[in-house]
């Protein structure tokens, strides 16, 4: 992952001598900033250090070390190009009131991208930038002074922070930290073979005593960068403090088998809310982290405000903005809730933590009432479970996604991911904004074991019983809708009349028994609608992506000793999959000691295909 960064005028001493001095180990290879600019393409130099290779991502090229002593993931290519459109339409919006124009390469007009269905509307407004010349321009590159201040907490290779250099103007410094003391002078030899050390600075520290040290008003950073390998609860309590107001936190989370549900109790201790089994499970995971990033600002008398939250592949990322209000902390009880999920059918029902009302100019705050639902499910009579709290308000600002979606739209030779930017932003500009979670056409069928009713007539069905419905960029046949629950299964009542299922083979007990067992209280429509198929759908844009290349997730963790071990390729073909491949061939079978033999009941002797040799290798235990 990548490194802290660290403000280029603040006091933050460096611990590795390389980090000062990095001309005695790039003064061959790398170019000054004073002679190469910053879009001229770099060749390969002639000092590289052994095993190292140059790994080059949008606008930079990368020193990296072939052992894995350093962390990168090539598939995080998209995680990075939205950062840096994310950054660049946020530091428009704040340098733009100081008399700062951004200038982005290959920008000229502002592309808004209009998704409405009106035919007399046109598709691409154009408008221009800027009516009047501002006092300062900012361009990629060059150190902007009244511009923003970047930390990258965990930046690894720096590969994050040079791009941030070379692709995002309008900034005054960036800090590169990492803790470990390679990374930190890789930090400070990419920098310069970029021909961006006047922008960023290599710093080796722990990154949350890096934050913490920066948490004075004047000291703050703008934008904070949180990349790190798997959780990123132990930087959140200092990062919400270390960024200025209106700052801007950029999180990413890869933990997500501990918040998708695998282990609720992991996910309390470290975020401070239950992870729930569920097919809403990655929506959730944003709701969660989106919690405790309140729960941990509000510690502070701070609140966030989300500006965009995706659920990507293996991981999620969130951008929020941190502000500070007394009066606002008080809001932050209700904005967030207890799920209630049924394990029978899936339907659930979120309650409040606190709730506010209007009293003329003032608010009140009381108790929240509840539960929502009863001991059993009334749909099927099953039990519930409980999870969260979650963050029950919009995950995005329609407004400022808009913004990136436009430039990124209009500007497509930016980033080598804009194709899927634009379908992933367009999807997020469709989703229901005030509609937590959702449900998927597939399980609802599943649980009454009927045929699975086709998206576009199961959307119009809503749309014809007068409830809104949208779709959700984190999952393909995710539902969200503001139909109660006792909807939903009417509608799929009426499609099991059309698409009858054998009851007879149904339990009594069973979810499906009792749903079916209801006559549903209004009549589907099942016709196609126009407005069921959204904008994004119909323009065939890339949401979602297809599996890059073979063990394309999570990559194996950063040693500080380096180095990779040569059959690592084996190990993961051995250990992935297990149960899935079948053995065909019996020999291996005596790799594997025989339980029966250990318990003394074995009867096949020296004809057993397992081994009865009680001398088993602490690997072969493990494998």
């Amino acid at each position: 992952m990548e490194p802290l960064k660290a403000d280029q005028d603040s006091e933050v001493p460096t611990t590795d001598p390389t980090l000062t001095a990095p001309e005695s180990s790039t003064k061959d290879v790398s170019p000054t900033p004073t002679d190469t600019a910053p879009d001229e393409k770099k060749t390969p130099p002639a000092g590289l250090l052994p095993g190292e290779t140059v790994v080059k991502e949008g606008k930079a090229s990368i020193l990296f070390p072939s052992a894995n002593e350093v962390f990168y993931n090539p598939v995080q290519e998209f995680n990075r190009d939205l950062t840096c459109a994310v950054i660049t339409e946020f530091a428009r919006d704040l340098l733009s009131p100081r008399g700062v124009k951004v200038v982005v390469p290959g920008e000229i007009e502002r592309v808004v991208v209009s998704l409405s269905e009106e035919t007399n509307e046109a598709d691409v407004q154009m408008e221009k930038i800027g009516a009047e010349e501002p006092a300062v321009t900012a361009t990629v590159g060059e150190k902007c002074e009244p511009g923003l201040r970047v930390l990258e907490g965990l930046a690894a290779s720096g590969l994050r922070s040079v791009r941030f250099a070379l692709e995002v103007p309008g900034l005054q410094s960036i800090t590169a930290n990492d803790f470990s003391t390679k990374a930190a002078a890789l930090i400070a030899r990419n920098a310069q073979y970029n021909g961006v050390g006047h922008l960023v600075q290599a710093s080796c520290r722990d990154a949350s005593m890096l934050m913490y040290e920066m948490r004075r008003k004047k000291e703050r950073y703008d934008v904070i960068d949180l990349d790190p390998y798997g959780s990123p609860a132990s930087f959140l309590d200092a990062a919400v403090q270390a960024v200025s107001e209106g700052g801007l936190l950029c999180i990413t989370c890869t933990d997500m088998a501990v918040m998708a549900g695998n282990s609720g109790e992991t996910c309390f201790s470290k975020y401070g809310s239950v992870s729930i089994k569920a097919k809403y499970c990655h929506e959730m995971a944003l709701r969660i982290i989106l919690h405790s990033l309140d729960q941990r600002a509000a510690v502070y008398q701070r609140y966030i405000q989300p500006l965009l939250s995706v659920s990507v592949d293996f991981y999620i990322r969130v951008f929020v903005r941190v502000f500070t209000g007394q009066a606002t902390v008080k809001n932050s009880a209700s904005k967030q809730a207890l799920i209630y999920n049924c394990v029978g059918c899936g339907s659930f029902h979120l309650q409040r933590m606190g709730r506010r009302t209007s009293n003329g100019k003032h608010m009140k705050y009381s108790a929240a009432t509840g539960p929502p639902v009863g001991p059993e499910c009334e749909h099927c009579g099953q039990r519930h479970q409980l999870g969260g709290p979650i963050w029950a308000e919009p995950i995005h600002d329609l407004t400022f996604v808009q913004k990136v979606l436009s430039a990124v739209s209009g500007n497509p030779s930016r980033f080598g991911t804009s194709k899927r930017i634009e379908g992933v932003l367009s999807m997020v500009t469709e989703e229901l904004e005030d509609v937590p979670l959702y449900y998927t056409v597939d399980s609802l069928s599943s649980t009454i074991h009927c045929n699975t009713p086709p998206l576009l007539q199961f959307r119009s069905a809503l749309l014809h019983a007068g409830y809104r419905v949208s779709m959700s960029h984190a999952c393909k046949n995710a539902i969200k809708t503001d139909a109660p629950p006792a909807a939903i299964w009417d509608i799929m009542r009426c499609w099991e009349k059309t698409n009858p299922v054998k009851r007879e083979k149904f339990s009594e007990t069973s979810p499906a028994f009792k749903i079916l067992s209801t006559e549903p209280s209004l009549e589907a429509c099942f016709t196609v609608r126009e407005d069921a198929n959204p904008q994004s759908r119909k323009r065939h844009l890339t949401r979602f992506q297809e599996n890059p290349q073979a063990f394309w997730g999570p990559k194996a963790r950063a040693k500080s000793s380096g180095g990779i071990s040569t059959n690592l390729q084996d190990k993961r073909q051995k250990c992935q999959n297990k149960r899935k491949s079948q053995m065909t061939d019996s020999s291996h079978l005596k790799n594997y000691p025989c339980k029966m033999f250990k318990e003394g009941s074995c009867t096949h002797g020296d004809k057993c295909c397992y081994s009865h040799s009680l001398e088993q290798t602490t690997e072969e235990q493990m494998e």
